[in-house]
């Protein structure tokens, strides 16, 4: 009987060289590491680098702002980077296949279904699936954003035993090592706090969308989902299989939590930006964290921010913490008008639910 999965995640600056050209001795590397785990079990590349891989093909010297070339350099990059991929994987004697996904692919029920039952069958197969966002015709308001999400995400999709993250350092520091040359590894995370995520800072690289944050949230993403995660480097000789083997200091190890999230709900919580927020009073805070209730307009205080139905906003208690996430019914707009009206008060027609409980996900503390 063969184990779950594992996924692995590497970023744009680890397989691309300062101009953005895919490095294959870096892709080569991985690949023969990922050789050696799948003897055993079944792994999952996640890669990042199609973006930075198109741009000297198209001769852009530096990443651009606007989506639309982003897309299409993305286009371009996506064919050398997979082929990459391909053929090293074939030095290995295995098969690779390439899934793109996007982020309705974990909101729409019927496309989860299908994506989870097309990266099983792969797996089944003994295929070496490689997974990117597909970049080239998302929509830049309905995005991942980074691939470290992503690979969270396809972690919960899998039913992952262990989630590797691999970048350019050797895992969560207790500083910025650029400015503090005294940091040292955090071998373990039990619990995230602001103190930890503060450190972690902005994107790596100029040719990446991630960063040590990143990688923060899609270990909290794997935590929630029950995968253990491991943030480690990728230069590392033989990183993969220390990794699934639990050796001690091979990076930074996220303990999962017992507790786990659906794939909605991951997706509510973690993946999607919040547009706006409502106050809402201490009683609705206890019916939404202890009775498992919807937000009813009568509970809300306040609203802030301009958004639309179906946006994702977040709830503030009285003392100013916020504590939940969720699918709002109602715009900024007409939702200002409706706050603090009991069911009763409403307008004819006026649902009087905010957010629907299954549309609504308490934030881990």
């Amino acid at each position: 009987m063969r184990h779950r999965p594992v996924i692995v995640k590497i970023g744009t600056s680890s397989i691309t060289d300062d101009v953005g050209a895919i490095d294959r001795t870096a892709v080569a590397r991985l690949c023969v590491d990922v050789a050696g785990v799948h003897r055993r079990q079944p792994v999952v590349i996640v890669t990042s680098g199609a973006i930075a891989a198109g741009l000297p093909a198209l001769g852009l010297p530096e990443r651009p702002s606007d989506s639309v070339t982003l897309q299409a350099a993305s286009a371009v990059g996506q064919i050398g980077l997979l082929g990459a991929y391909q053929e090293e994987l074939a030095q290995q004697g295995l098969v690779t296949g390439q899934l793109l996904l996007a982020p309705l692919d974990f909101v729409v029920r019927s496309q989860y279904l299908h994506a989870r039952n097309t990266l099983g069958r792969l797996l089944e197969l003994g295929v070496v699936p490689v997974i990117n966002e597909n970049d080239a015709i998302a929509d830049d308001e309905i995005r991942f954003g980074d691939n470290d999400r992503l690979a969270a995400l396809v972690a919960h999709l899998a039913d992952a035993e262990l989630l590797v993250l691999l970048t350019d350092t050797e895992g969560v520091l207790t500083a910025d090592p650029r400015i503090d040359t005294s940091a040292s590894l955090i071998e373990e995370i039990v619990e995230f706090d602001h103190q930890l995520e503060s450190r972690a800072g902005g994107a790596g690289s100029a040719r990446g969308s991630g960063g040590m944050a990143s990688k923060l949230t899609a270990a909290k993403i794997a935590a929630w989902s029950g995968v253990r995660t491991v943030i480690a480097s990728a230069s590392r000789p033989g990183v993969l299989a220390a990794a699934v083997a639990g050796e001690s200091g091979v990076g930074t190890v996220v303990v999962p939590r017992s507790e786990r999230l659906g794939a909605r709900k991951l997706w509510i919580a973690f993946a999607v930006g919040s547009k706006g927020s409502v106050a809402v009073d201490a009683g609705a805070r206890r019916a939404l964290q202890d009775g498992g209730r919807s937000l009813l307009a009568a509970g809300v205080m306040s609203v802030h921010g301009a958004f639309d139905v179906g946006d994702a906003i977040e709830m503030v208690d009285p003392d100013g913490v916020v504590f939940a996430k969720g699918l709002v019914r109602h715009d900024s707009v007409d939702l200002e008008g409706l706050a603090g009206k009991r069911s009763a008060d409403l307008p004819d027609g006026a649902p009087s639910v905010v957010i629907h409980r299954d549309d609504l996900v308490m934030l881990p503390e």
